[in-house]
C-alpha cells in the first residue's frame, strides 16, 4: 500500500506537467520553433536527471518500501544507474519514432502550428499503453521467469531489422484503425483547425486530425513492442521501468520539434543503437555466466552511443553538410516517400 502511493504520487506529478504544458503553456496553437523546442528538450532532460537523483534517494533509504522484495533489495546507486539506462535508451529508440511522425505529419499535410497538439494527446494515450504493457510484462516475468529470455530474442531481432531495413515508409490506408474509423464515422473533407471531430449533416464525423492521432498512436504501439523488452532486460523493477519510459516519452515531443527536420545528421547513431542492443540482449542471454555491474552497463552503453554521434557529426562536416543542407535533404527524403505512397495507390 505504502509502495502504492509513491505511484500514484508520480501520476499526479505527470498528468500536473501535462496539464500545464497544454492549459498554460501551449494553450494557443503555435508553430513550435527551434529554439523553443530545444529549451523545452533541456527541460525535460533536466526534470528527467533532477528524478534521477531523487530515485536515488528512493532507493537507498526504501521511502515507503521502494526497492525491497522478498528475496533481494535494489540500493540507491543501482536504481539511478538502471534508471538512466533504461533513459538514454529508450530515448535513442524513439529518434526512429521521430521520423516516422515526421512521414505521417508530411503525408497528411498537418499544419505545423497544429502538431504540437497532435503529439500530446498521441503521448498521453502512448503513457497509458506503456503502462497497461509494462504491467502485462512485470507479471509475465513474475510469473516466468523465462520471458526475459523471449525479451531479449525480440531485441536481437530487432537489431537484425534495424540493420538489414531500409528507410522507414508508412501508409496510412492501410493502418487497420484508420480503415475501421472511416467505416464507423463519416470523415470531413479537410481539416478544421485543431479539432478531432466535427458534425456532417448533422452527424458526428471525425476529422482528418483524429486519423493522424490513431495512426501516430498505433504507430506507438508498435515501437512499445521493441522498447519495453530493453528495459526490462535493464532491470525488473517496474517502477524504474516506467518512469524511465515516461520520461522518455514526456520529452519526445519536444525532441520531435527539434530533430525532425536535422534528423540526415544523425547518420551513425542507428548503428550505435543496433550494437547496443546486441549488447544487452547478450547480456540477458549470458547472466548465468558473466556477471556484468550495471556501472559497466551504462558505460558500454553512454560508450557506443557517444561514438556513434561523435561519428556522425565528423561525417556530417566531411559531406560538407549545413543545418540548411541537412533539412532540405530530410525534406526531400519525406516527399521521396509521399510520392512513393502516391504511386502505389494508383
Amino acid at each position: 500500500m505504502a509502495v502504492s502511493l509513491i505511484w500514484i504520487l508520480f501520476v499526479v506529478f505527470v498528468l500536473f506537467m501535462l496539464a500545464l504544458d497544454l492549459g498554460v503553456f501551449n494553450r494557443k496553437a503555435h508553430v513550435i520553433s527551434v529554439k523553443e523546442s530545444l529549451l523545452w528538450t533541456a527541460f525535460w532532460i533536466g526534470v528527467a536527471l533532477c528524478f534521477n537523483v531523487l530515485l536515488y534517494f528512493m532507493y537507498e533509504h526504501h521511502w515507503l518500501g521502494i526497492g525491497t522484495h522478498p528475496d533481494h533489495t535494489t540500493g540507491g546507486w543501482d536504481a539511478a544507474v538502471f534508471f538512466f539506462q533504461g533513459y538514454v535508451v529508450e530515448k535513442c529508440l524513439s529518434l526512429d519514432n521521430i521520423f516516422v511522425i515526421a512521414l505521417i505529419f508530411t503525408y497528411f499535410g498537418v499544419d505545423r502550428k497544429y502538431q504540437h497538439r497532435v503529439l500530446f494527446w498521441g503521448i498521453l494515450g502512448a503513457l497509458l499503453m506503456r503502462g497497461l504493457m509494462i504491467g502485462l510484462g512485470a507479471a509475465l516475468i513474475k510469473q516466468f521467469d523465462w520471458i526475459l529470455y523471449v525479451f531479449a530474442a525480440i531485441l536481437l531481432l530487432t537489431a537484425i531489422k534495424m540493420m538489414f531495413a531500409g528507410d522507414e515508409k508508412v501508409d496510412p490506408e492501410r493502418n487497420p484503425l484508420v480503415k475501421v474509423a472511416r467505416k464507423i464515422f463519416p470523415v470531413t473533407s479537410g481539416f478544421e483547425g485543431q479539432k478531432f471531430f466535427s458534425k456532417v449533416d448533422g452527424k458526428l464525423a471525425i476529422t482528418p486530425m483524429f486519423l493522424v492521432l490513431l495512426v501516430v498512436e498505433s504507430t506507438d504501439v508498435i515501437f512499445a513492442v521493441d522498447s519495453i523488452p530493453a528495459i526490462f532486460i535493464i532491470t525488473q523493477d517496474p517502477f524504474i521501468v516506467f518512469t524511465s519510459n515516461v520520461f522518455a516519452i514526456l520529452g519526445l515531443r519536444s525532441l520531435y520539434f527539434a530533430l525532425a527536420g536535422i534528423l540526415a545528421v544523425f547518420h551513425y547513431v542507428k548503428h550505435a543503437l543496433i550494437v547496443v542492443l546486441i549488447f544487452v540482449a547478450m547480456k540477458m542471454f549470458l547472466h548465468s555466466f558473466i556477471k556484468i555491474e550495471p556501472g559497466v552497463s551504462l558505460a558500454v552503453i553512454a560508450g557506443v552511443l557517444g561514438i556513434g554521434i561523435i561519428a556522425s557529426l565528423i561525417h556530417a562536416k566531411r559531406q560538407g553538410l549545413k543545418l540548411t543542407d541537412i533539412t532540405r535533404e530530410t525534406d526531400e527524403l519525406i516527399h521521396e516517400h509521399i510520392e512513393e505512397h502516391t504511386h502505389e495507390k494508383h
